[in-house]
């Protein structure tokens, strides 16, 4: 049974990330399922930090994006929701290719959300693990 309390697709997910930092920097939604959405980033000129690696703050950028479309997503109509603290392990490097992220919620509560994000690379290595806690707000 879907979580969502409104109507979400990867096309909704990409229409409202037109000319924002995700979008700049290459990331592409690609699937949305009952309880978790996954989207995915290039490792390529714009990602990359100057060893070569993707930049860890890339991945935040994945992950935050994620968490923060889950919770918006599954909140009651008429609310609102704004990052409270999110943090990542950097488990693995990753040189080329894409990071493809997943979210699920840990925590779905009246005031606050918690979300897991995890990233893998192209190979299925996972790169970065994520957590990320959202305050749920009634719109002013």
């Amino acid at each position: 049974m879907p979580i969502w309390t409104r109507p979400i697709s990867v096309e909704a997910l990409t229409r409202i990330h037109l000319d924002t930092a995700p979008a700049h920097l290459g990331m592409e939604f690609l699937e949305v399922g009952d309880d978790f959405i996954r989207a995915r980033i290039p490792v390529d000129a714009r990602t990359r930090q100057p060893y070569g690696l993707l930049h860890g703050g890339v991945s935040v950028v994945l992950a935050e994006t994620l968490g923060s479309c889950g919770a918006i997503y599954c909140c009651p109509p008429g609310h609102r929701v704004v990052g409270l603290d999110i943090n990542a392990n950097h488990i693995r490097g990753a040189t080329a290719g894409w990071v493809t992220g997943t979210t699920r919620p840990v925590h779905v509560g009246r005031s606050t959300h918690v979300w897991h994000i995890d990233l893998h690379d192209d190979q299925g290595r996972l790169t970065c693990v994520s957590r990320i806690t959202m305050a749920v707000l009634e719109e002013r």
